[in-house]
């Protein structure tokens, strides 16, 4: 009979090795499984991401997530006032959150322009193809995002977040009651019904994505729909993209295809494309959820450099022991200095 440990290996006092970084090759196994299947995961490509939420529909639905605002308030429908984007935040609730990003960068297209009404004459008039002159008056630079002509460029970059399902998973690792494990699947899943809200998991999580509820105190996340995966289906984001933004399979397949697709979008010219949480050699040995993107990290929110918070636990450990045992110390020559 297999025996599934859902405790970290560093507090259960079984990691000789310190194995709380760096790639792992089979994380089911690690945890005690036999026979495990392939790992699984999301590769999210946000180049053909449409912001349309179906996933956020979708996994509420599948999942029986009340509805709340930006800051979890359950049964409220709240306004961020700053985007399309009224989700804000991923959390207890909200297991899927599309980020909305606009961008406006200048541009100089080679087409005449009119200018704004009432704007300074030109002396000098610049022709354009066929000896046509240009526009006879200037746009007064008084929006930064816009050039000389008055021409300016907007994007939309969106994306649809999600629980990255860390190889090395600093909430499993600090969990005291064993609510957070981790699944054949190499997946990470909260049971619900023996979390005892201690609250440990959530700063644990570089990614600031576990989250309380505000009423019980439990913690809540994507569990990739674990019920969903034991019987051979999709989870249901997945199933709801209607742009295939969000794949889901095989890791190793998606990251081959994840290579893929990066190396036709930098063929083609794309610029600041990247994927973000491939890497094994990452801080937290490469995530289960990944993304491909077109701008840099921080710009969708997530953090540029995540490292699993429980990697330097044996170092801390080390350190705690040397500095009790040097108190231990000063207080027994304090006692031997006092003897007649």
């Amino acid at each position: 009979m297999t025996s599934i440990s859902s405790v970290g290996r560093a507090l259960a006092g079984d990691d000789p090795e310190h194995t709380l970084y760096g790639p792992v090759p089979d994380v089911a196994g690690e945890r005690g499984y036999t026979d495990s299947p392939p790992r699984v995961g999301f590769f999210t490509d946000t180049s053909i991401c449409i912001g349309c939420k179906a996933c956020e529909v979708a996994c509420k639905e599948w999942n029986t997530l009340p509805m709340d605002d930006a800051h979890g308030q359950v049964d409220a429908l709240g306004l961020t006032g700053e985007s399309y984007d009224n989700t804000g935040i991923l959390g207890a609730n909200s297991w899927r959150h599309v980020a909305f990003v606009e961008q406006s960068r200048t541009v100089d297209l080679p087409m005449p322009t009119l200018g704004l009404p009432g704007a300074r004459p030109l002396d000098d008039h610049p022709t354009v193809h066929g000896g046509v002159p240009a526009a006879t008056t200037a746009v007064e630079q008084t929006d930064p995002q816009q050039t000389a002509s008055g021409d300016r460029e907007i994007r939309w970059l969106m994306s649809s977040d999600v629980c990255k399902h860390c190889t090395h998973a600093g909430c499993l690792d600090v969990c005291p009651t064993g609510s957070l494990f981790r699944t054949e699947f190499g997946t990470v899943v909260v049971q619900e019904d023996i979390c005892n809200g201690c609250g440990y998991c959530v700063p644990a999580c570089p990614y600031g994505v576990i989250d309380q509820r505000q009423d019980d105190g439990r913690v809540f996340k994507c569990t990739l729909c674990y019920d969903r995966t034991i019987d051979g289906l999709q989870p249901a984001c997945a199933t709801a993209c209607p742009t295939q933004s969000i794949q889901f399979g095989d890791l190793d397949d998606l990251r081959a295809r994840a290579d893929a697709r990066l190396a036709a979008l930098q063929e083609r010219g794309v610029e600041g494309v990247r994927l973000y949480g491939r890497d094994e050699d990452d801080g937290v040995g490469g995530a289960g959820a990944f993304f491909l993107l077109l701008d840099e990290p921080e710009v969708y929110g997530l953090p540029p450099d995540p490292v699993v918070t429980t990697r330097d636990l044996p170092a801390m450990w080390r350190h705690a022991a040397a500095a009790a045992l040097g108190l231990v110390g000063l207080i027994g020559s304090a006692f031997l200095r006092r003897r007649p």
